[in-house]
């Protein structure tokens, strides 16, 4: 293009041209990143959440670090260990307490859930449906010949199901197995990996990963907070209401409430469910309108708040975030995209361009696990 060709071309449509181009090429980079992960989702998906559970022991593990045992140092590999088992004191005993307190109540479960049944029964008939007991038995035999009829059906679901199980605990294995090595040994991962980026820039990503780890370990803190906050919501209405197994809807809400969306379904089905057989239809309605309101509350205040103040993003950008999330990859995307948005920002702040060209020695600190 000639210089009097130049002169035609207004620079707005330049400078938006090639801002144009710049965006065209990150977003294929960002493109052909996500479909790699999500071709290696078996894989990448148990190192995020090994990066997840890293961030929430890492504080651990350097105090555990700094406990001197007569005249040594704990190792760091045995930190490690204690963050793990104490991680799996706190599930298990969690699990064990849903455990013990069904145990207790369930007799008492069992009988209202068998009167439940009566009293619904007898609605179907009485009522204005005027379903009787022949009517019943006749869908009743429909069911069963369906089931008959589809066993090859359900032997292929069943099948399934069992390879996803076995995905799942496989997955499981490999974000524990790497939690321990990004824990024991994460300092020396990470400086290894700081050996793929040219010596002129290692300082600069050096402090700006730093501080992209320093928000993870935020987040982290401020998602068990909202865990905390959801799960004694649904314990002060199930108190109020006298619906049964209190306790373990408090320590089940406080585990599904790492899950985004589903958690909080999953414990507010429960809870409605566990009011509706104690105290009839009042009580679950009732309890329904306090899940709502812990739900509300997480995802329109505690999550915009508490995680944006922990990761400083404006509580409007966790909210878009969650929801695009969610939207793109599901559960999976929900759970981490507050996660990588919090790094990338922080990382991005970290480049501060001051002192990206500044010689000398990395800062000692690193985001290493």
């Amino acid at each position: 293009m000639g210089e009097s060709d130049k002169a035609q071309v207004p620079q707005g449509l330049v400078t938006a041209s090639q801002w144009a181009w710049r965006v065209l090429v990150v977003g294929a980079v960002v493109a052909v990143l996500w479909l790699g992960l999500k071709y290696f989702s078996a894989v990448a998906i148990p190192l995020a959440v090994a990066i997840l559970l890293t961030a929430l022991l890492h504080p651990l593990a350097v105090w555990l670090r700094g406990r001197p045992i007569g005249r040594w140092r704990v190792a760091k590999e045995l930190a490690a260990i204690g963050c793990l088992l104490a991680l799996a004191l706190v599930v298990g005993g969690i699990l064990a307490a849903i455990g013990t307190q069904i145990a207790k109540e369930w007799p008492q479960l069992s009988g209202e859930f068998t009167a439940a049944v009566r009293t619904a029964l007898e609605w179907l008939a009485s009522g204005p449906l005027q379903i009787d007991q022949t009517q019943i038995d006749a869908q009743i035999q429909v069911l069963t010949e369906w089931i008959n009829n589809s066993r090859s059906q359900l032997a292929g679901m069943v099948a399934s199901a069992g390879a996803s199980l076995g995905h799942f605990f496989a997955g499981l294995a490999i974000a524990l197995i790497a939690t321990f090595f990004f824990l024991a040994d994460g300092e020396r991962i990470w400086a290894s990996a700081l050996t793929l980026v040219p010596a002129h820039y290692r300082p600069a990503v050096e402090r700006a990963s730093h501080k992209g780890w320093e928000s993870l370990v935020a987040y982290m803190r401020a998602q068990v907070l909202v865990a905390l906050v959801d799960a004694l919501g649904i314990l002060v209405g199930a108190l109020i209401l006298r619906v049964p197994m209190a306790w373990a809807l408090f320590a089940f809400t406080f585990i599904t409430a790492f899950i985004p969306v589903v958690g909080a379904f999953l414990a507010g089905t429960l809870a409605t469910a566990l009011a509706l057989l104690s105290g009839g239809w009042v009580t679950a309605l009732i309890m329904l309108g306090v899940t709502v309101l812990v739900v509300e509350c997480e995802g329109h205040f505690l999550q915009p708040i508490l995680l944006g103040h922990a990761v400083s993003l404006h509580p409007l950008a966790v909210l878009v975030g969650l929801a695009v999330g969610a939207t793109i990859a599901g559960i999976v995307g929900a759970l981490l995209v507050i996660p990588v948005l919090a790094f990338c920002v922080a990382f991005i702040r970290g480049l501060d361009p001051a002192h990206f060209n500044t010689p000398g020695p990395a800062t000692p600190a690193t985001p290493a696990t």
